[in-house]
């Protein structure tokens, strides 16, 4: 339960209908081991006391009464275990019966949420027997306990971890138009559990998962689904026992269907109070009812998977689909602009790196977009003193095979006369010495959009506006900046895509870009080889981009995001190589942003990005001292 996780369970026993206390032992083993593997939430399907298929038996006293007994029986020996249970059962009350689940904690029921809609169409004839939940809260007694309110506008919270708010609804709950989720969710809930006994027939596996995956993304919650399975009557219907647990849309854990078993999954709702705290369309309502409760807080070891690259899908197909959505953003937004402004020229300086490569790409596919010739993009390649043989053959064959026009333009003698000019050494290799180069290269290519009648494309992507590597007014500086919200991380993976769509000397030459290491080549070379590494200053891009995205996308704490790091490196780097380069991301981000302050306009390409205009305003004095380690 630190730092907003929480262990869930979806527990789907194999039952016997009408046998109430064989049913129950099934439900204390599997409670007690669920329990054991750290679960503080498990959910049973929808009258699992009993079985769903009862049908005109669950008008008999006698399984009622049994029905009770076994939930008395569940209390007792479940008292022990510090997690939250729901069973299903059906409850008498005020001359009705109720579908029922029943919320138990530490031996007390907690309450009786009552199914609202009885689905009474198809297969279902749930009106038989079931009477909807009651308008007002009813109080009844059960058991040894004369105050069990039984109602479904009710919220669960536990004291110990503020962020656990369990609203409760009941299968077809949720496949109405208006399900009570949707309101126990405004009304604070940030974990749903459903309790349920969908049948199986074709197809529907999949509507079942795409809703609950809705439902939960919808909701910015986290939607566990627990339904019947084996034992149920298969007199007309099969039951599969199709578990999910889903996060905001995101499928977390999913049994194998015709099976019977528990799946875990540790959720994060500290994830979803952040999602929810930045819409104002989910804020509070009071007039709910709720019930503290209290849990003793565990420090699991995480189960889930923690991405290194949160900006990069792991499926290769679907990392295609993504490429190609944000190469069309990035070229539809560049496209636009060059028809807004009557641009008759584009100017990139093109260095043989990574983003400058990649600028050019999106700029090729907005001059296709726009019809017009790739001639009236002027790549400008500016060797200095730091350039190698390597990046400079690439920016040449690039512009060739592309078909743009290219400019070959040394600035050494021109950088050379500006240090004598201010009284820099070239023997003093400061910043100084390779900011003069990057601001010269600005000028350069500024000036050749003036005289062409163009802008100039800014190439800088995210990873490094994050870090503030950039030199202000130099490279920081462009009238459109293409790549303003991608990543590094992703920038390498357009750029193979791109690779994968090429052949010949093209395909080439973009491999070789992909291996060679990220460097602004200000420092002279040793040997012919690039001197200046920026991974070796700043650390692993990796990193940094795992570090961006939780801090900014969900406003984690460091300790949070480090746990998460250390948990998603695991094996690749030490936890004291981590907790290092967190501290250097911490200050530079903080520091750095006067530079965040005035970027040229780009496209927002994913969730993270950090425009001033858009998602992240930020003072430019703010310091880090809230958000040491």
């Amino acid at each position: 339960m630190k730092d907003g996780f929480l262990r869930t369970a979806c527990a789907t026993p194999e039952i016997k209908v009408a046998d109430c206390m064989g049913n129950a032992q099934k439900i204390i083993s599997m409670a007690k081991e669920a329990a054991g593997n750290g679960a503080s939430l498990i959910v049973f399907p929808e009258l699992c006391i009993t079985g769903y298929t009862c049908s005109d038996l669950f008008l008999q006293k006698a399984l009622l009464d049994s029905a009770e007994e076994a939930l008395g029986m569940i209390l007792k020996k479940t008292a022990k275990l510090d997690a939250v249970i729901l069973v299903g059962l059906p409850v008498r009350a005020n001359s009705g019966l109720y579908n029922c689940a029943a919320v138990i904690c530490q031996g007390k029921i907690m309450g009786l949420v009552p199914k609202k809609h009885i689905p009474n169409y198809s297969e279902f004839y749930e009106m038989r027997h079931f009477t909807p939940a009651p308008e007002k809260m009813l109080m009844i007694e059960m058991l040894d306990d004369k105050c069990v309110f039984l109602g479904n506008n009710v919220i669960f919270k536990c004291e110990d971890m503020p962020e656990f708010r369990l609203g409760v609804e009941l299968c077809e709950d949720l496949w109405t138009a208006e399900p009570p989720s949707g309101k126990l969710a405004m009304r604070g809930a940030t974990i749903i559990a459903n309790l349920s006994a969908s049948d199986e027939i074709i197809g529907k596996a999949d509507y079942r998962r795409m809703l609950v995956k809705s439902q939960s993304a919808r909701l910015q919650a986290v939607y566990v689904y627990t339904s019947a399975g084996l034992g149920e009557s298969t007199t007309d219907l099969v039951f599969s026992g199709h578990d999910l647990i889903c996060e905001n849309g995101a499928v977390l854990a999913e049994s194998k269907r015709f099976s019977e078993g528990i799946i875990y999954a540790d959720v994060d709702l500290q994830k979803m109070e952040g999602e929810r705290m930045r819409k104002n369309t989910f804020s509070g309502s009071s007039d709910t009812n709720s019930v503290v409760f209290h849990l003793p807080k565990k420090d699991i070891e995480l189960k889930r998977y923690i991405s290194p690259t949160p900006f990069v899908p792991s499926d290769k197909a679907h990392l295609d689909e993504r490429c190609e959505e944000i190469l069309t953003i990035q070229a539809t937004g560049l496209a636009t602009r060059i028809k807004h402004t009557n641009a008759r020229t584009v100017v990139i300086g093109l260095s043989g790196g990574l983003d400058s490569t990649l600028a050019l790409i999106v700029a090729v596919h907005a001059m296709d977009m726009l019809k017009r010739d790739r001639k009236d993009i002027i790549a400008v390649t500016m060797p200095c003193f730091g350039t190698t043989k390597r990046t400079k053959s690439n920016a040449e064959i690039l512009a060739e095979s592309y078909g743009v026009s290219f400019m070959d333009i040394d600035i050494s003698k021109a950088v050379k006369q500006h240090f004598e000019d201010i009284g820099q050494s070239m023997d003093d290799l400061s910043v100084t010495f390779e900011n003069g180069q990057a601001r010269e290269r600005t000028q350069v290519i500024m000036d050749i959009a003036n005289k062409t009648g163009g802008f100039v494309i800014g190439t800088g992507d995210l990873s490094e506006l994050a870090l503030g590597w950039a030199t202000y007014n130099g490279d920081h500086m462009s009238m459109y900046a293409v790549n303003a919200s991608i990543p590094k991380t992703l920038v390498r993976h357009l750029t193979a895509y791109e690779a994968d769509h090429t052949d010949g000397e093209l395909k080439k030459a973009l491999l070789d870009i992909l291996d060679t290491p990220v460097s602004p080549e200000l420092l002279p070379p040793k040997d012919g080889e690039i001197s200046q590494k920026t991974e070796d200053l700043v650390g692993p891009y990796e990193l940094h981009d795992f570090f961006l995205y939780y801090l900014v996308r969900f406003g984690f704490t460091p300790e949070k995001i480090l746990r998460l790091a250390k948990k998603a490196f695991e094996g690749k780097y030490t936890d004291e190589t981590i907790e290092k380069w967190l501290k250097t991301f911490l200050r530079r981000f903080f520091s750095q942003q006067f530079k965040r302050s005035c970027l040229p306009d780009g496209p927002k390409v994913g969730t993270v990005t950090l425009s001033p205009r858009g998602d992240w305003r930020m003072p430019s004095d703010a310091v880090n001292t809230s958000f040491t380690f």
